[in-house]
């Protein structure tokens, strides 16, 4: 298999689709003329011209509020934000509007849509630009949440989420577009709603997804394993709404000790929400209480070695593994 970037794999994956379906295209600030702000789409204005690739101006309500309208009306938008902090902005138009509708017309009208585009903290964005949503919006029925942490994932994921008839949120991370790795020539495409056990093991379960499974949490159990000798069994959920808790409980009932790596905030964050939803059933089998791995409670400093202090990082999973290992 082609070894291609994190951006290659999404720009094959919205290309694909737009060729197999016309009533796909693609909508954002800069994703035309400029090729994207982080070059996602670069080429894709060449290919199939502006009125498939559309350069909007910066206002997040309107062309949200556009491309749920053209939803609604039978095409298939994806909408690129720079940022999945400026969505705070256009919250109406995802949450009252994209989540409801298929519900409040009694199943008659659909809004098969995609937003995506770089969610939580980069490079020195500071605290308005480096707001992690998955917890925001993974709480609202209605709207599917995918979180890849490879271009394998990336590609799979976003024809599956293109070709849904349900709203999807579409969290990537600017810090991985880079990353490289193995992605088919051939059509594939990965099940929503279906966490992936990356590396089976017998003495704790390991949970991530996103940028914190790609920087902090694969280079942790590799670690652990190799250096430590701990058998970890590490999930990358994929997606978040819905949750596979089926996999997780079976993991969590297997080894008996859990760890949950999340970016996001710890009070209210995805890391507690995934516990919360797991505690219960897997209380009976835990040899430890469950740990969260999480970013620090503050606003995101602009400084890089402030910025990076209040993150996760590869000693941290490691310590909360030797905890609950007893280790």
């Amino acid at each position: 298999m082609p070894e291609i970037q994190f951006r290659q794999a999404l720009r094959a994956a919205m290309t694909e689709e737009m060729e197999r379906d016309d009533s796909v295209f693609l909508m954002g600030e800069e994703v035309a003329q400029y090729n994207g702000a982080y070059k996602v789409s670069e080429g894709m204005l060449k290919r199939f011209g502006p009125r498939r690739v559309i350069d909007t101006p910066i206002s997040e309500a309107g062309f949200s509020g556009l491309g749920v309208g053209a939803a609604m009306a039978g095409l298939r938008p994806i909408i690129e934000f720079m940022s999945w902090s400026f969505t705070l902005v256009c919250l109406d138009q995802l949450v009252n509007n994209a989540a409801n509708i298929h519900y409040m017309s009694g199943g008659q009208i659909k809004c098969p849509i995609v937003f995506r585009g770089g969610n939580g903290i980069a490079h020195q964005l500071a605290a308005t630009h480096s707001h992690r949503v998955e917890s925001i919006y993974a709480r609202i029925p209605g709207l599917v949440v995918v979180c890849p942490s490879t271009p394998y994932d990336a590609k799979g994921l976003l024809k599956t989420s293109i070709r849904s008839d349900d709203p999807v949120i579409f969290l990537e991370s600017e810090i991985i577009l880079s990353d490289r790795g193995e992605v088919p020539d051939e059509e594939f495409t990965l099940p929503i709603g279906k966490a992936h056990v990356e590396r089976p093991g017998a003495e704790v379960t390991v949970i991530s997804y996103g940028k914190s499974m790609a920087r902090f949490t694969r280079p942790a159990v590799a670690r652990l394993v190799e250096e430590d000798g701990i058998d970890v069994e590490l999930i990358d959920l994929r997606t978040l709404r819905p949750l596979d808790t089926l996999t997780l409980i079976e993991s969590i009932r297997k080894t008996n000790r859990c760890v949950i790596v999340s970016e996001d905030y710890g009070y209210c964050g995805m890391g507690d929400a995934i516990q919360a939803r797991l505690h219960k059933e897997v209380f009976d089998d835990l040899d430890a209480p469950i740990e969260v791995v999480h970013s620090d409670e503050i606003p995101i400093p602009f400084n890089h070695h402030l910025e990076e202090a209040t993150m996760p990082s590869v000693e941290r999973v490691i310590q909360a593994v030797k905890e609950v290992t007893y280790r």
